[in-house]
Protein backbone atom coordinates (compact mmCIF):
# COMPACT_ATOMS: atom_id res chain seq x y z
CA UNK A 1 0.00 0.00 0.00
CA UNK A 2 1.04 3.44 -1.12
CA UNK A 3 1.33 5.76 1.99
CA UNK A 4 1.92 9.82 1.80
CA UNK A 5 3.02 12.37 3.78
CA UNK A 6 3.86 16.11 3.36
CA UNK A 7 6.91 16.88 2.11
CA UNK A 8 7.74 20.15 2.79
CA UNK A 9 11.50 20.71 1.59
CA UNK A 10 10.23 19.35 -1.92
CA UNK A 11 7.28 22.44 -1.23
CA UNK A 12 9.83 25.13 -0.71
CA UNK A 13 12.36 23.84 -3.59
CA UNK A 14 9.11 23.91 -5.94
CA UNK A 15 8.34 27.83 -4.95
CA UNK A 16 12.21 28.67 -5.00
CA UNK A 17 12.03 27.00 -8.79
CA UNK A 18 9.15 28.64 -9.69
CA UNK A 19 10.47 31.90 -8.49
CA UNK A 20 13.97 31.37 -10.31
CA UNK A 21 12.69 30.26 -13.20
CA UNK A 22 10.31 32.59 -14.32
CA UNK A 23 6.91 30.46 -14.05
CA UNK A 24 4.98 33.03 -13.33
CA UNK A 25 1.69 30.84 -14.17
CA UNK A 26 2.78 28.55 -11.35
CA UNK A 27 0.52 29.88 -7.72
CA UNK A 28 3.13 27.61 -5.50
CA UNK A 29 0.65 28.07 -3.22
CA UNK A 30 -1.67 25.97 -4.84
CA UNK A 31 0.61 23.63 -5.64
CA UNK A 32 0.83 20.62 -3.00
CA UNK A 33 4.03 18.33 -2.81
CA UNK A 34 3.75 15.19 -1.17
CA UNK A 35 6.29 12.33 -0.60
CA UNK A 36 4.98 8.79 -1.18
CA UNK A 37 6.68 5.23 0.31
CA UNK A 38 5.10 2.08 -1.58
CA UNK A 39 5.28 2.66 -5.31
CA UNK A 40 5.28 -0.01 -6.95
CA UNK A 41 6.26 1.63 -10.70
CA UNK A 42 10.01 0.45 -11.62
CA UNK A 43 10.67 4.11 -13.15
CA UNK A 44 8.78 6.88 -11.88
CA UNK A 45 10.54 9.29 -9.73
CA UNK A 46 7.72 11.58 -9.41
CA UNK A 47 4.43 12.60 -10.62
CA UNK A 48 2.07 15.22 -11.00
CA UNK A 49 -2.16 15.08 -10.84
CA UNK A 50 -4.84 18.07 -11.64
CA UNK A 51 -7.99 18.85 -10.25
CA UNK A 52 -9.78 18.42 -13.59
CA UNK A 53 -12.29 20.98 -13.84
CA UNK A 54 -15.35 19.30 -12.50
CA UNK A 55 -13.95 18.50 -9.26
CA UNK A 56 -13.11 22.08 -9.02
CA UNK A 57 -16.79 22.74 -9.60
CA UNK A 58 -17.99 19.89 -7.43
CA UNK A 59 -15.90 20.72 -4.31
CA UNK A 60 -15.71 24.66 -4.57
CA UNK A 61 -12.09 24.88 -5.22
CA UNK A 62 -9.80 26.81 -7.37
CA UNK A 63 -7.47 24.77 -9.74
CA UNK A 64 -4.69 22.81 -7.55
CA UNK A 65 -1.67 20.70 -8.86
CA UNK A 66 -0.10 17.42 -6.65
CA UNK A 67 3.43 16.89 -6.77
CA UNK A 68 3.83 13.34 -5.42
CA UNK A 69 7.84 12.17 -5.33
CA UNK A 70 8.85 8.75 -5.03
CA UNK A 71 10.53 8.79 -2.21
CA UNK A 72 12.09 5.21 -2.47
CA UNK A 73 13.99 7.16 -5.69
CA UNK A 74 13.63 10.56 -5.68
CA UNK A 75 15.62 10.45 -2.27
CA UNK A 76 18.13 8.86 -3.61
CA UNK A 77 19.04 11.25 -6.30
CA UNK A 78 21.05 14.20 -6.01
CA UNK A 79 20.53 17.64 -5.93
CA UNK A 80 20.68 18.41 -9.97
CA UNK A 81 18.57 15.62 -11.01
CA UNK A 82 15.83 16.64 -8.01
CA UNK A 83 15.99 19.81 -9.40
CA UNK A 84 15.85 18.29 -13.27
CA UNK A 85 12.77 16.01 -12.00
CA UNK A 86 11.13 18.99 -10.57
CA UNK A 87 11.20 21.23 -13.79
CA UNK A 88 9.83 18.14 -15.33
CA UNK A 89 7.31 18.15 -13.22
CA UNK A 90 6.12 21.77 -13.38
CA UNK A 91 6.56 21.84 -16.83
CA UNK A 92 3.78 19.89 -17.55
CA UNK A 93 1.36 22.62 -15.80
CA UNK A 94 -0.28 24.29 -18.53
CA UNK A 95 0.16 28.49 -19.13
CA UNK A 96 -3.74 28.24 -18.03
CA UNK A 97 -3.67 26.81 -14.45
CA UNK A 98 -6.18 25.35 -15.12
CA UNK A 99 -5.85 21.92 -13.44
CA UNK A 100 -5.21 20.29 -17.01
CA UNK A 101 -1.71 19.11 -17.54
CA UNK A 102 0.26 19.13 -20.52
CA UNK A 103 1.49 15.66 -21.97
CA UNK A 104 5.08 14.92 -22.50
CA UNK A 105 5.11 16.30 -26.23
CA UNK A 106 6.04 19.81 -25.26
CA UNK A 107 8.11 18.37 -21.96
CA UNK A 108 11.54 16.82 -23.00
CA UNK A 109 15.23 16.57 -22.09
CA UNK A 110 16.06 20.04 -23.69
CA UNK A 111 13.08 21.42 -22.10
CA UNK A 112 14.33 20.66 -18.96
CA UNK A 113 18.02 21.27 -19.43
CA UNK A 114 17.11 24.87 -20.81
CA UNK A 115 15.65 25.60 -17.73
CA UNK A 116 18.24 23.81 -15.51
CA UNK A 117 20.76 26.27 -17.43
CA UNK A 118 18.71 29.40 -16.59
CA UNK A 119 18.65 28.69 -12.75
CA UNK A 120 21.87 27.45 -12.57
CA UNK A 121 23.05 31.10 -14.03
CA UNK A 122 20.79 32.48 -11.90
CA UNK A 123 22.57 31.37 -9.07
CA UNK A 124 19.91 29.17 -8.00
CA UNK A 125 21.38 25.87 -8.28
CA UNK A 126 21.78 24.25 -5.36
CA UNK A 127 20.31 26.44 -3.26
CA UNK A 128 18.79 24.36 -0.44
Amino acid sequence: MIRYRPAPDVQERVRELAGSLGLGHVDPDRVICLRSEGSRSPRALARIYGLPRVWQRALGLAPMYVIEVISERFDALGEEERDRVLIHELLHIPRGFGGGLRGHKAINRRAVDRLYSLLRSKGGAGSR
